[in-house]
């Protein structure tokens, strides 16, 4: 099935640019604002909670920074007019962290400010590893005098517990993840089961010191293991949440949600979805095999 699924998204880099906007549009929100405003104003009537992404992180000057910055501003903004249940995660290099990387927390820091005015909160999202340290490095900056914002760890990463151990003794509220990006063995488990492993036993950790939590995953296996802690651990339901990207594993979603936990739904939106669409697809082939079967089932 995984070389099948390979299959797929080789086919896909080939196809034209209005047919992979067919296949991806189930994981994008759309090319507007308003588009994922939309979204989310679904899932919050399920209630489901959100995060906005804008998409664009390959950003090639301060420019182009800056532009992606008034974008997630004004996504803000419409969480508020809106009255959403929503807050923004945002990356890094799309902030120009690649460019400069005090320019890029200048970029972040005024992020997490309008949101501690307007009540709300900042995810900084974790890429690949040339940015680890850049981006760990932002955020402790800027969590010496903000406290809504949070940081995302990878359970591949041979180094993230170790991580953990540190970013713990700050109070981080974290987002853990599987890791999506293509890292060389000598600093990322690769087999599936060595990954699974090193999650359980990061989220333990966190868990164990009273971090909040993101348990962002769509893997059953991993679902279950969370289940299982925060029953052994008597984590109260304020110290965590399930997080799963738009348009995946949509029975484990609504399934979490009818178990009482809450659940937020990751939606990206922007005129970058093209590069994203095909991203995804190759870091996570088994997308590939999720959009055929949505094809064919004519639902």
């Amino acid at each position: 099935m995984d070389i099948f699924n390979k299959f797929l998204v080789s086919v896909t880099e080939l196809m034209p640019r209005s047919m992979v906007r067919y296949f991806s549009r189930r994981y994008i929100a759309g090319e507007t604002l308003q588009s994922a405003i939309n979204i989310v104003k679904d899932l919050n009537s399920k209630g489901i909670y959100a995060t906005l992404d804008v998409l664009g992180e390959a950003v090639k000057n301060k420019e182009e920074a800056i532009a992606a910055k008034k974008e997630i501003l004004k996504s803000f903004d419409a969480i508020v007019e809106n009255n959403l249940m929503a807050n923004m995660s945002i990356k890094p290099t799309q902030m120009g962290l690649s460019i400069d990387e005090e320019f890029a927390y200048e970029q972040i820091l005024e992020i997490v400010k309008y949101a501690k005015e307007i009540n709300n909160f900042v995810r900084i999202d974790m890429e690949d590893s040339p940015y680890t340290d850049a981006t760990i490095k932002v955020y402790k900056r800027i969590y010496e005098d903000y406290s809504n914002v949070g940081l995302v760890l990878q359970a591949y990463l041979k180094r993230t517990y170790n991580d953990a151990v540190l970013l713990n003794k700050l109070g981080t509220n974290y987002r853990l993840c599987k890791g999506i990006y293509v890292e060389p063995a000598s600093i990322a488990y690769k087999d599936k089961q060595a990954i699974r492993d090193n999650y359980v036993k990061v989220l333990e950790l966190m868990l164990k010191n009273g971090n909040y939590v993101g348990i962002a995953t769509h893997d059953e296996y991993l679902i279950k293991e969370a289940y299982r802690l925060i029953k052994e651990l008597k984590v109260s339901n304020d110290k965590f949440e399930f997080q799963m990207l738009l348009g995946v594993r949509e029975d484990l979603r609504d399934k979490i949600n009818k178990d009482g936990y809450k659940i937020r739904i990751y939606i990206p939106y922007g005129k970058d979805w093209y590069p994203y669409s095909i991203r995804r697809l190759k870091e996570n082939p088994q997308i590939a095999g999720h959009i055929v079967k949505n094809i064919f089932s004519f639902k």
